[in-house]
């Protein structure tokens, strides 16, 4: 994989760069739609290519380790031959599931062992296994196994929390490099920094990221119930730190406000569930502002769902058509929205880019920050 940065203005942190990979090029700072199990929820491979304009897109090791399993996988050729997605992919590993799931696993210095929720089962998440099952995955970017403490973990907690991580990246990254990708396209391995809301905790483990001297590095650990100024202040702490010739990924973030804070602050990449999830429930995020579209106020609002909109189906469907679909309970009421705010935010990180390009982005931030918080 290689990072070129092209553009960083003055009066922000924020930087356009280019990141080749053998299945593609990426502008950043880029969005990338969560396809979990493989597949981004309601939306077909084609619409992620042609009309949102995914660049690269995530899929996750807990997940497709469990189903449909590694020997599926492999015997396709790795995901990519599975699902059809002939652009980059990246895997997170199976640690936000550690967070997330956490009723369901046992937390040792081996590893991590996970109860399934598909049917109870056991599985022992080791640092070397995750790069195993990466490896017959085929991403192009793998992420190290981690630890995601809750941004309300006390001190003691973290510390411990953040040796854990270290140790498994130690074992991770040995592993990485004692190893070859299986279908003939180089694989990346991204570690992640963590250590909650302790500025200490953050700059220890970002210089202990950063002197592994990977092709990438993430930032773990944020948007998990901590305050969003403390967010962007540990994007800050981390991002003095890490290198400034690698790509940056901010893992699991977050609305579009979040999103334009982020690439201020030196993010190139970003995922979230929030565009699909919230779509699937209504919520629709357009370059004027937040709509419900169960509102009443919709009901006879016949002109498109956003004039100026990126995608086809902002032309092709009015806002009182489509919350007939949603009070109708229609499935494709679901693959709209998340068409639309995935087209959307492609489209917010692709104009930001073009306007760190210009030089003007700190204004132009401004003004769109105003613009997409509000409620409509």
């Amino acid at each position: 994989m290689d990072y070129q940065l092209i553009a960083t203005p003055e009066g922000t942190h924020a930087r356009a760069g280019l990141i080749t990979t053998d299945h593609g090029q990426i502008e950043t700072p880029i969005f990338m739609p969560v396809g979990t199990v493989g597949a981004v929820k309601a939306v077909h491979m084609t619409e992620l290519r042609e009309d949102i304009k995914a660049q690269i897109i995530l899929g996750n090791t807990y997940h497709l380790y469990l189903r449909p399993g590694m020997d599926i996988i492999e015997r396709a050729g790795g995901l990519h031959k599975f699902n059809g997605w002939d652009r980059p992919i990246l895997t997170d590993s199976g640690g936000f599931q550690v967070f997330s799931l956490a009723d369901n696993r046992k937390l040792t210095d081996e590893g991590v062992t996970f109860r399934s929720h598909i049917d109870g089962s056991k599985h022992l998440f080791t640092p070397e296994k995750v790069v195993d099952i990466e490896r017959s995955i085929g991403s192009d970017i793998m992420m190290a196994l981690d630890e995601c403490p809750p941004g309300t973990s006390d001190y003691n907690y973290a510390r411990k929390s953040l040796t854990l991580t270290h140790n498994w990246l130690a074992r991770g990254w040995k592993h990485f490099q004692n190893t070859q990708p299986r279908y003939g396209h180089s694989q990346a391995y991204f570690p992640i920094v963590q250590g909650c809301v302790y500025k200490d905790l953050r700059q220890e483990s970002s210089k202990f990221v950063a002197d592994l001297g990977a092709d990438g590095n993430a930032i773990g650990g944020l948007a998990v119930g901590e305050p969003t100024e403390v967010m962007y202040e540990m994007i800050e702490i981390v991002n003095d730190i890490l290198p400034q010739d690698r790509p940056r990924y901010l893992m699991g973030v977050g609305t579009p406000a979040n999103i334009l804070e982020a690439i201020d602050r030196g993010v190139d990449m970003m995922d979230c569930v929030m565009p699909t999830r919230n779509g699937r429930n209504g919520m629709l995020f357009t370059r004027h502002g937040i709509m419900n579209m169960r509102n009443k106020k919709w009901a006879d609002d016949f002109s498109p769902l956003q004039e100026d909109g990126p995608s086809v189906v902002d032309h092709l469907y009015s806002k009182a058509y489509v919350r007939h679909l949603f009070i109708a309970q229609e499935i494709l009421a679901m693959q709209i929205a998340s068409i639309h705010n995935l087209a959307f935010y492609l489209w917010l990180v692709g104009e930001a880019r073009k306007h760190i390009i210009a030089g003007d982005f700190s204004a132009w931030k401004r003004q769109m920050l105003h613009e997409v918080q509000q409620r409509l």
